[in-house]
């Protein structure tokens, strides 16, 4: 398969097609991810709550999010890979942010990283495309500020939250963000910050009029219990696994697992 590179994924915008983002976390998911076509490959924070078990995503290191998207750009060499940076790795000051930015594109070969917030970390944005580079801005629902917010709500839906996060997404473009993750905002508002804007949105509960979708995968193949209203199951591989799993164990207890055939 031929790299996806940044001018690709415009050349993509440009033409009107829709840009397809999944998360990846794995070597593994992120191969299939790629032969399956998607176009970019998240590396989520959410890693906390779908593999380490956290209860949100505040807990994950930039220690995590470097193991974790090296794995990633193995298993899928030629997918544009994005780092998603953690809780407290850019909000201490921009010296830390560009550091962590930096460590991130240099140690793992992460294509972009992704950032949450709007226009108060527009001149970090700057400084961060003026260094080379590449940020996706992510505004709407922040996960990283969930304590602060009081929980995972829907944003934008009144006059001055919408005005509010269509700044933000203008602020981000002229800082020089490639793109803009949509998180949880009315799909009403996310068809205004698209047609606003000179570069794609990536949508995630916020409408069919973003140029692109995200979605956490562990929810796009029904891994997990919890079903957000934004995710459609696509699989129920929870429930295959879980199949396959317990036919093993039961082989393993009756003895018909390993046969002649399975042994040396």
């Amino acid at each position: 398969m031929k790299k996806v590179t940044l001018t690709t994924l415009m050349k993509r915008y440009a033409a009107g097609e829709k840009l397809v983002m999944s998360t990846a976390y794995d070597a593994v998911m992120a191969r299939l991810c790629a032969l399956a076509g998607v176009d970019l490959l998240l590396v989520g924070d959410s890693v906390g709550m779908t593999l380490l078990g956290y209860e949100n995503t505040l807990p994950v290191t930039m220690e995590d999010m470097l193991r974790h998207t090296a794995a990633v750009r193995r298993g899928a060499p030629e997918s544009f890979v994005v780092f998603d940076m953690p809780f407290m790795s850019y909000q201490e000051s921009d010296t830390q942010a560009l550091h962590n930015a930096g460590l991130a594109m240099k140690t793992t070969g992460a294509d972009a990283v992704k950032l949450e917030g709007g226009a108060e970390y527009a001149p970090l944005v700057r400084k961060m495309t003026g260094s080379g580079i590449p940020v996706m801005g992510h505004i709407g629902l922040m996960p990283q500020r969930v304590q602060l917010s009081g929980g995972y709500k829907v944003v934008g839906r009144d006059a001055d939250s919408a005005e509010k996060v269509l700044q933000d997404a203008l602020a981000l473009q002229e800082a020089g963000a490639f793109a803009v993750v949509l998180e949880c905002i009315p799909a009403t508002l996310g068809k205004r910050v698209t047609e606003a804007l000179d570069i794609p949105t990536i949508g995630i509960g916020s409408g069919a009029d973003c140029d692109g979708q995200v979605q956490v995968i562990t929810d796009l193949l029904g891994m997990m219990e919890f079903k957000p209203k934004h995710a459609k199951r696509y699989a129920d591989a929870g429930e295959l696994i879980t199949g396959a799993l317990k036919t093993y164990a039961d082989e393993v207890k009756n003895g018909t697992f390993p046969t002649e055939e399975n042994s040396f």
